[in-house]
């Protein structure tokens, strides 16, 4: 099999198609062990979350197969898995929930203590990392999935079979993009008919907020980011208003006046996240979605929340159910009510994926798609 490998970060601002962080190494192809698949991987799909790891700003073990948003097709079995197919379609998911945790007994599998363990050491949910070069030298699993690759071993856990007919350019995009972003507005904040709406950072997750929003019948749904090039984008998901963050008071104002209900950091920037406070009403709610450096510190006046009643949401992976959500998100999808596909900005092969890095961070895309 083919990954692709960060054995160590290049620093931000650096020319990745240059430096190439990211080289496509041959692995020996594992099978599947007690309660996993394998996979065969489609589409894998480029995230900040990657680029976040290949930059150094979000720790994780190296050397590691990176990416975490995939759509495959299921080819081997493990012992003991029974409601999974050969041939069945499939999103992976980058929180394999145990089921058992305190915080899947909750109802809140996407904060899966033992998956915030094993995502952390580079292990699979049901044992120790498998993906070895030749040589027998251990590459670590990125978040349970490493879909940079032509084939992944995963957790059951960490897969959700969809139906046939969905294509796979609008299938890879669920498993984070959407999930992160719709879920943010109707899992966490829980936006409500005539609520309105601020969301800060217009890629694939800030985007995909902003089409829960409109779904959710926001009164206003206000998108913000720096890159004009992205409004035109943020209008067709169905924003009401576009601007760069020295718009942002004033378009809040017109739009609710004091303030809006709900605000949504997607960009992973503390200072970002502070000024979301000064623009939500008493009573509101910020929403943190982005992944800011983990140095990064907020200071923000303590009296925004006893004395205006503001709220502080953290929010991983859209607090989503993926078994339920996916489904109904791909049926928001089939009635035109959630246009995945406008988050797509092309397929490229996997052999370009450090150019990918470079257009990613440069804000020339939202979503590519890889094929291996």
């Amino acid at each position: 099999m083919r990954a692709a490998v960060l054995r160590s970060p290049v620093p931000a601002g650096t020319s990745y198609s240059t430096a190439k962080p990211l080289v496509l190494e041959e692995l020996v192809a594992p099978e599947p062990r007690a309660g996993e698949l394998g996979v065969r991987i489609v589409y894998s799909s480029l995230c900040h979350s990657d680029l976040s790891v290949v930059d150094g700003s979000r720790i994780r073990p190296l050397r590691m197969a990176l990416g975490h948003e995939a759509v495959g097709r299921v080819l081997t079995l493990g012992e003991g898995v029974s409601d999974v197919r050969v041939g069945d379609h499939v999103v992976l998911v980058f929180v394999p929930s145990c089921g058992s945790c305190r915080a899947c007994a909750a109802g809140r599998p996407a904060l899966c203590h033992r998956a915030a363990v094993v995502n952390g050491s580079g292990d699979l949910l049901h044992g120790e990392a498998l993906l070895k070069t030749a040589g027998g030298e251990r590459i670590n699993h990125h978040l349970g999935v490493s879909a940079f690759a032509d084939y992944a071993v995963v957790a059951r856990e960490s897969a959700v079979v969809i139906d046939d007919d969905v294509p796979d350019a609008v299938a890879a995009m669920f498993g984070c993009a959407v999930l992160t972003g719709a879920g943010a507005v109707r899992n966490t904040a829980a936006v409500q008919p005539g609520q309105s709406v601020v969301i800060f950072g217009l890629g694939a997750v800030g985007l995909s907020a902003v089409m829960a929003a409109t779904l959710a019948e926001a009164s206003a749904v206000i998108a913000i980011d720096p890159n004009a090039a992205k409004h035109q984008l943020a209008l067709d998901c169905g924003a009401s208003t576009v601007g760069t963050p020295d718009d942002a008071a004033r378009l809040v104002a017109e739009a609710a006046g004091d303030g809006v209900d709900v605000a949504i950091e997607a960009v992973g920037s503390a200072a970002v996240l502070a000024s979301c406070l000064d623009l939500i009403t008493r009573g509101g709610a910020v929403v943190s979605v982005g992944l800011p450096h983990p140095s990064a510190k907020l200071v923000v006046p303590a009296l925004q929340f006893a004395g205006a009643g503001k709220r502080l949401l953290g929010s991983y992976m859209g607090d989503a159910v993926p078994g339920r959500d996916i489904p109904l998100y791909l049926g928001y999808w089939r009635e035109g009510k959630l246009p995945v596909e406008l988050l797509h900005s092309d397929t490229r092969p996997l052999a370009e994926i450090n150019e990918g890095l470079d257009d990613l961070a440069a804000g020339r895309v939202v979503r590519r798609l890889f094929q291996a």
